[in-house]
């Protein structure tokens, strides 16, 4: 929910402990998503479905946004921190996860901020990393990770972590290996296993999960990306148990089966592609965030649209919603 790089990494040099599997070929032709929405966020991420609008980050901006289909206009509500990943809950708050905490905002009809409250703060004591991709487990329980943004960041830097917030039992760490930047959170449809990836390891894990007691076990590779320019960002499970991955770098949206394996790849005008969901009114539309940040000028006027919503109707219903925060 959550995000990518600031600038294009390279591939990291170390070896991971789990030998990789040979990745899929990507399918010969790749289809596409059209623009749903002209935007020119420097980082989109977080993108979901909720209350009849689409709701997204732009974390460099420090803003939450939303849209309706149809409507011209974005509404945007400005935060005093950036906003790596956020949930709906319940009460009808939102739960954002700022910078270095967690806090409950309450918002007014036009999204304008009319309260804030400091739930749990985040690495208080490592000034290096900051919150970032996240999103309820079925339970309704906020998973998150976060991300080291250190200048000097390098792949081996693996300082971040996954976390588990529920406001019964606060802030618990999941036992998952460090990484330098959490991404691809994501949760089965019986909500028993977890995905996740290190985005500069180019690979989606997978582990058992259990959310009643925040415990992790069997972590196990899920996939690997078939190109080199692709850096897995947001994650998203559809009705068939399928995962849905943005490929930071490529501008595609990967589907993969329950094992694995790529089933298909579609592409938009933006190479840094962030985030996938599912929504509208019939859970039949797939809709893909993407950033500016990290492309060089040449790149930018090649590709104008980057920062825009992208989208394609499908012709089955694949939105699963996403469980309500439980506050």
């Amino acid at each position: 929910m959550h995000t990518a790089l600031h600038s294009t990494p390279h591939p990291p040099s170390h070896s991971p402990a789990t030998a990789a599997p040979e990745p899929t070929p990507a399918p010969a032709t790749e289809a596409h998503l059209g623009l749903a929405l002209a935007q020119q966020a420097t980082l989109g991420e977080g993108l979901q479905w909720q209350h009849g609008r689409w709701w997204w980050t732009d974390i460099e901006a420090a803003t939450l946004q939303a849209w309706r289909p149809g409507e011209a206009a974005v509404q945007v509500c400005r935060l005093p921190d950036r906003l790596g990943s956020f949930a709906h809950a319940r009460s009808g708050r939102v739960l954002l996860g700022l910078a270095k905490r967690l806090a409950y905002a309450t918002l007014g009809p036009q999204l304008e901020l009319l309260a804030l409250d400091t739930a749990a703060p985040v690495d208080a004591m490592e000034p290096r990393t900051r919150i970032n991709d996240g999103r309820t487990d079925r339970a309704g329980n906020f998973v998150f990770g976060t991300l080291n943004e250190a200048r000097d960041r390098q792949p081996v830097a693996t300082i971040a972590s996954f976390y588990q917030y529920s406001s019964r039992h606060g802030l618990r760490r999941l036992a998952l290996p460090a990484v330098a930047i959490a991404n691809s959170i994501c949760f089965s449809l019986d909500g028993r296993t977890m995905y996740f990836c290190d985005t500069l390891s180019q690979r989606i894990h997978q582990c058992d999960y259990d959310a009643a007691s925040a415990e992790v076990a069997n972590v196990r590779l899920f996939t690997t990306m078939n190109r080199a320019d692709a850096w897995p960002d947001g994650s998203v499970v559809d009705a068939e148990g399928c995962l849905w991955n943005a490929q930071w770098g490529t501008g595609r949206v990967t589907r993969y089966d329950p094992q694995g394996r790529l089933m298909t790849a579609l592409k938009a005008d933006a190479a840094h592609t962030t985030c996938p969901a599912f929504g509208g009114e019939d859970g039949r539309e797939l809709m893909l965030t993407s950033a500016r940040t990290g492309l060089k000028r040449e790149a930018l006027a090649a590709q104008p649209l980057s920062g825009s919503l992208f989208g394609l109707r499908l012709p089955q219903a694949l939105g699963v919603p996403d469980a309500l925060f439980e506050d």
